[in-house]
């Protein structure tokens, strides 16, 4: 199985792939020993940076001849340890590999290297009066690799879903360096099974994306953009299908804040309150359409309508782009976690939709019971199931394993995921039979055996063997 990296494998390495291509030992760069997970840092035993898929196939081959394990990385931005180094390793970074290919405007989709920035996907879809489907806080370090490796989601999902519903081919190379090139630009390809999706969400555990050929969406024309004031979870969830059913697939973004952390976000950012009072919870509404006003003024008879049937409190309309960054700047407060809380403790779980509301009162709960001054915040996407919740270490006595086991315990009672879209790596995997019966998992580990049976590919994340 798996060996840690020899002297002699380490210079074959610089023999086949270059010298300007592999950094070795104290040369490595401290940024890849870790990710944003906050997990403690591993020096690889080698650093290796190509340029193109037959440099990346030659790595693979490589290792695979002398057992030595590799660990992808893309824009080290993921929270969950998956790109965390192992002692003796190969790190593969495809930071060089970051061109844009080819986008075909009439077609709608785009051919990309794996190392380019979600942010270049962007630009390049604005370009073309298109826009992709899939846009998170660190588009502009994120890469297109990590990206389909963790099956991102962020904005966007609730109009567009995840990163898997963006990816329409793959190029992927095995741990054997064979590679899979499935650059298949269509929707519709009915020929046995998808292998794609098997890379997609695997966190390079059974191999390598190289490149992706991805599907771009319409770009509308206006948008607008409300804060709403609302009661309780429940008419929450009744202006969310108010709103889908008056805006059927152009609502963008339903984002849910509970009042600890609308507080929370105005106190850390010296923000005035957005109403003339507090209220148990405010969502964040953005629509797309074709004309601004018309727009706004069918988002103002809804809310009007919501506000009749007792669903909504308040509301503001954004009258230009200026007030909808200030109404966002609200909810982007998350950037302030780590400034504030000593340190969060973050979850990023997903449930039923109806049980979001019962599921954050039993955990706040729980938390009271046990650390009666615990600081925490819950907020999400919501729309598309996804809660966030942060707790101040601090105010838990520093239990970070206490906390996260009574979080995840609620969150198997209520038959939810432990990850709504950071993936497992290295934090989670403790946690992952709280959202797979043994037997999914055992179908988990059936397909890492078979595309990786010597148990090369970022080992240890996800899952042991």
């Amino acid at each position: 199985m798996a060996a840690p990296a020899t002297p002699e494998f380490l210079a074959a390495l610089v023999d086949a792939l270059g010298a300007d291509c592999v950094q070795v030992g104290d040369a490595v760069p401290a940024r890849h020993h870790t990710d944003w997970s906050g997990t403690a840092p591993v020096a690889p035993a080698a650093l290796v940076r190509p340029r193109s898929t037959e440099a990346v196939s030659a790595l693979l081959s490589l290792c695979h001849a002398h057992r030595v394990p590799v660990v992808p990385q893309g824009g080290l931005t993921g929270l969950a340890g998956a790109a965390v180094p192992s002692a003796g390793c190969v790190a593969l970074s495809l930071d060089r590999m970051n061109a844009v290919e080819v986008l075909d405007a009439r077609a709608a989709t785009l051919t990309v290297q794996a190392g380019a920035t979600v942010q270049a996907v962007q630009d390049a879809a604005l370009a073309a009066g298109l826009q992709f489907g899939v846009d998170f806080g660190a588009r502009g370090s994120a890469q297109v690799g990590g990206a389909i490796a963790t099956n991102a989601g962020g904005n966007g999902v609730l109009q567009h879903g995840m990163m898997r519903e963006q990816v329409l081919g793959l190029e992927v190379v095995l741990a054997d360096g064979s590679v899979l090139p499935m650059l298949r630009p269509m929707l519709k390809n009915n020929t046995g099974y998808d292998l794609k999706q098997c890379f997609i969400g695997a966190e390079g555990t059974l191999g390598v994306v190289t490149r992706a050929v991805l599907r771009l969406r319409p770009l509308p024309a206006a948008r607008a953009t409300a804060l709403v004031a609302l009661p309780d979870f429940d008419a929450a969830q009744g202006l969310l299908a108010r709103l889908q059913a008056r805006f059927p697939g152009a609502l963008s973004a339903f984002e849910l804040m509970w009042r600890d952390f609308v507080a929370a976000s105005l106190a850390w950012q010296n923000l005035r309150e957005p109403f003339d009072a507090a209220h148990p919870f405010v969502a964040l509404v953005d629509v797309g359409g074709q004309d601004e006003a018309m727009l706004r003024d069918a988002l103002e008879a809804v809310l009007g309508d919501a506000m009749a049937a007792g669903e909504a409190i308040d509301a503001a309309i954004a009258q230009s782009q200026a007030q909808a960054r200030a109404l966002w700047k609200i909810r982007e407060a998350t950037a302030e976690l780590p400034a504030h809380m000593h340190p969060p403790i973050n979850f990023d779980v997903s449930l039923p939709l109806a049980d979001i509301g019962r599921f954050a009162d039993a955990c706040r709960e729980a938390l009271a019971a046990r650390w009666p001054g615990h600081h925490s915040l819950f907020f999400g996407h919501v729309g598309d199931g996804n809660l966030h919740l942060s707790t101040d270490a601090a105010t838990v006595d520093g239990e970070e394993a206490a906390v996260e086991a009574l979080v995840y315990a609620q969150v198997a009672a209520f038959g939810g995921s432990v990850s709504a879209e950071h993936g497992i790596g290295l934090h989670k995997k403790p946690y992952l039979s709280a959202s797979r019966t043994p037997a999914e998992l055992a179908a988990m580990r059936a397909i890492k055996r078979a595309l990786d049976p010597l148990n090369l590919m970022n080992p240890g994340k996800v899952f042991d063997l």
